[in-house]
């Protein structure tokens, strides 16, 4: 828990430089305005779409007793908003990783943690692949867990879990690919998969909080940047190293 702490204490450190204050907005606003301009053409067929599929021979059928069926119009909107805010989210993380990342790990590498050397474990098509695959797993956990978010208690849970898993699994690799070594890698995964699932769980958080969810891109990627060089930092001064 202390080096979760000492991560977010140095992140929020570190998003005060005039660089990281250059960058902290535009990943959010561009997915914003991404979105709502694809809201803004497509948002009938988004309806229909969906209208088409909750009138399936299942849904429909439970769709037509009670308060269901009553609030089943208003359920329309509210499903495909439900899933524009994570899109938004992912896309500015998306945007943070590709566009803002390398710069944010020279800007960590170089102030905190100079004598790392850089072994290059990682690869720019790691980080596409990385990126592409924890991206994919999340909108399906998204998909699938929706009724879940929906209708039972399970909605104050589900998101927060999602989001740890996307925000360490898409980070986690570029704060390790420029110093490294595929071996290093592995170790950290193995003994460092707790503090930085609880890392993504509490930067989750943040995404859920009006204005401050404008930053929280770029504050998760310097957190886990922190993170994950200081368990790099930890791994190579105990006494029997990885090559």
């Amino acid at each position: 828990m202390n080096s979760i702490a000492s991560a977010l204490y140095a992140a929020l450190k570190t998003l005060l430089h005039p660089k990281m204050l250059a960058m902290m907005l535009w990943p959010m606003l561009l997915a914003m305005l991404v979105w709502m301009g694809a809201a803004w053409i497509y948002w009938s067929s988004w309806i229909g779409s969906l209208t088409g599929m909750l009138h399936s021979p299942p849904l429909e059928q439970y769709l037509a007793y009670g308060f269901i069926a009553a609030a089943s119009h208003y359920l329309i909107g509210t499903v495909v908003i439900l899933l524009l805010l994570p899109a938004i989210y992912v896309t500015a993380l998306l945007i943070t990783a590709v566009f803002a990342m390398p710069m944010m790990l020279d800007h960590v590498a170089s102030r905190h943690y100079p004598e790392l050397e850089r072994l290059h474990g990682g690869s720019v098509m790691g980080s596409v692949w990385n990126a592409a695959l924890a991206t994919f797993i999340y909108l399906l956990g998204w998909l699938l867990c929706l009724p879940l978010i929906l209708f039972t208690p399970l909605a104050a849970v589900l998101p927060i879990l999602l989001m740890a898993y996307l925000n360490q699994r898409l980070f986690r690799y570029d704060a390790l690919a420029e110093h490294a070594s595929p071996a290093e890698f592995d170790t950290i995964m193995e003994r460092a998969t707790p503090r930085l699932y609880g890392l993504g769980a509490l930067l989750s958080l943040l995404h859920l909080v009006p204005l401050l969810n404008l930053f929280a891109p770029v504050y998760a990627g310097l957190a886990f940047t922190h993170l994950c060089l200081a368990e790099l930092k930890n791994l190579r001064e105990e006494p029997f190293q990885l090559a």
